[in-house]
């Protein structure tokens, strides 16, 4: 499946509700990031803390262009916490950190506009 990051794109199929549901997006804070050399396009180690119901999950995120680790760390960021693992060069990516291009194609994160608690789901 490819995404288009073109903000001219037309809409995705609708889908219903239910499928929306299913998705499941939450905030957690990040607690630790550094580069990630092996990943093929220049991505960030993440590890962030969803909560007591979830705990820490670890992420590679493909926004080293823009983003300095250490300046992460403390921010809270979205995921989606349902997908299945994914092997990303040597390690395991528990969650998809999601975000929006900017008129670059360079990933913008996605995060609340005030503080929330850890594992708050979008909805």
């Amino acid at each position: 499946m490819h995404l288009n990051h073109d903000p001219a794109a037309p809409p995705a199929d609708q889908i219903d509700f239910a499928d929306f549901l299913r998705v499941d997006i939450r905030i957690g804070t990040v607690v630790a990031a550094e580069h990630y050399p092996e990943a093929r396009k220049p991505s960030l180690k993440l590890r962030i803390d969803f909560g007591p119901a979830i705990g820490e999950r670890t992420s590679s995120a493909q926004i080293a262009t823009r983003y300095d680790p250490a300046a992460l760390i403390g921010r809270q960021i979205a995921a989606v916490v349902n997908f299945p693992p994914r092997q990303i060069g040597k390690m395991i990516s528990q969650v998809l950190t999601i975000g929006f291009a900017d008129a670059q194609g360079q990933v913008v994160l996605f995060s609340p506009d005030h503080p929330v608690p850890n594992g708050s789901r979008l909805f």
